[in-house]
């Protein structure tokens, strides 16, 4: 039988009168027919009997994790039944729903605490794993069927937490390899990032002196430890975020000295970003004009306080003849909130298969300066209060840039780029406040003369 590749899409005849259309987009199959539409349970889990029908029973039951839900099985679905989990995927033997696995979970930096000494690593843009001592286990409590050639060399009867990792900007291929549970040799292209040891009562350090020491004894070929530094202040924590979002990496990540590891969300752990991420739930399909005629132009989705709004930027070519299907959730990219509540500047960044529910956005932005300009110039104490950033943009044709400014003290910080990207930011230091204050008027007036628009307020 046929299988349908990444990106993909094909129609098969239904009972309706319009063909349904199978896609698989990131190693997540769907299908538009309302049997799919309507199961309850996560998108990366449900079959139909168009799906079946293309791919094959055997196939199908394979992706699955080896069995079919109990309703998808029957030749007609009964009505008002239900689709059930599939047996071994995120449910026990006997039925009850199974937990995530105990992980330490990060909050977002927010520029008030003083990270220098904190242990410093890229965030990664991969698949968060937990090694069991067996096997590895999702955030969710789905297992991931890695070959047994892949987890061969790992320790036994250890606890692990890391990522499922490809490359940076390699999110959408990791995915398609570790969830489709048919242990393909695209494994191969897969690293397991090791990042703690949960199960060891010391201290980070440790932990990972002990992490270190461990897969050096084993030599596992696809496990490694993954590299921290200490921080040594601001200008360096900046410099490296600058590197690692240069090179298409997400972000950085922070780890309390001397902490142990907590269950759940913590302040020993942060993460630091030029933008925000946030979820929302894909509500509908808007077509595109011009050049993406007959396509996706954006999507319209709905944040968990029901606040609804577009994205519409971020696709790829492929992305936007596959969009993501009405229902699922997806990940987007934003500078800051609204007074509203709306983010501002949104961007597509992918589909979630690891959560069915939208959870809130709870870290509002609240200070008068952005994430990524408390970066650029950390406000040393006892120092004058910064201006809040004016922002403006400007679009002609196919150019679409922002430009943002802040006055702080006797420094300017400046901050530009392609709207929906987190942009380049310089800051540039002046002899006296007022040398800054005449640079600072001096620019707002030039972009305003070369056809930038101020939005959002003074």
């Amino acid at each position: 039988m046929p299988d349908i590749e990444d990106g993909e899409t094909v129609e098969i005849k239904g009972s309706a009168k319009d063909p349904y259309q199978l896609r698989n987009v990131g190693g997540v199959y769907s299908c538009t027919c309302p049997a799919w539409r309507n199961q309850s349970t996560a998108i990366e889990r449900r079959t139909c009997k168009h799906l079946r029908q293309y791919c094959g029973e055997d196939a199908e039951k394979a992706r699955l994790g080896g069995e079919l839900p109990t309703s998808a099985s029957r030749t007609r679905r009964p009505a008002n039944s239900n689709s059930t989990t599939p047996a071994g995927v995120g449910s026990s033997d006997s039925g009850n729903a199974v937990s995530g696995p105990p992980i330490l979970l990060a909050h977002s930096w927010t520029s008030d605490i003083d990270l220098t000494g904190w242990w410093m690593s890229e965030k990664l843009d991969g698949v968060r794993a937990y090694w069991d001592g067996e096997k590895f286990v999702s955030r969710q409590g789905n297992v991931y069927h890695a070959p047994d050639w892949f987890i061969e060399d790992l320790p036994r009867d250890v606890h692990l937490d890391g990522e499922l990792w490809l490359s940076r900007k390699g999110f959408q291929r990791a995915v398609s390899i570790v969830r489709r549970q048919d242990k393909s040799d695209h494994w191969k292209e897969i690293t397991y990032l090791v990042f703690d040891a949960p199960k060891i009562d010391d201290v980070f350090e440790a932990r990972m002196a002990f992490v270190s020491q461990l897969l050096d004894e084993s030599q596992p070929k696809y496990a490694r430890p993954h590299t921290h530094e200490r921080c040594k202040g601001t200008d360096h924590l900046r410099e490296e975020l600058a590197r690692v979002e240069e090179l298409g990496g997400e972000g950085l990540m922070l780890r309390k000295p001397s902490s142990k590891y907590e269950i759940g969300r913590s302040f020993s752990l942060l993460k630091v970003k030029s933008m925000h991420d946030a979820e929302a739930r894909v509500i509908e399909h808007l077509p595109g004009t011009g050049k993406h005629q007959g396509r996706l132009g954006a999507l319209s989705v709905e944040l968990a306080n029901g606040i609804k709004f577009s994205i519409g930027t971020g696709f790829s070519d492929a992305e936007r003849n596959n969009p993501p299907p009405i229902g699922s959730v997806v990940t987007f990219r934003y500078q800051e909130l609204s007074d509203r509540g709306v983010p501002r500047f949104p961007a597509y960044v992918r589909m979630r298969t690891d959560i069915e529910h939208v959870p809130a956005i709870v870290e509002r932005e609240t200070a008068a300066v952005s994430n990524a300009v408390q970066l650029a110039e950390a406000v040393p104490a006892g120092t004058a209060v910064a201006t809040k950033p004016r922002m403006f943009e400007f679009s002609e044709g196919t150019s679409n840039k922002f430009w943002e400014v802040v006055l702080q003290g006797s420094s300017v910080t400046v901050r530009f780029g392609k709207i929906g990207t987190a942009g380049m930011t310089k800051p540039k230091s002046f002899p006296t406040d007022q040398a800054a204050k005449k640079y600072y008027d001096d620019l707002i007036v030039e972009k305003i003369g070369k056809g930038y628009c101020e939005v959002g307020g003074t």
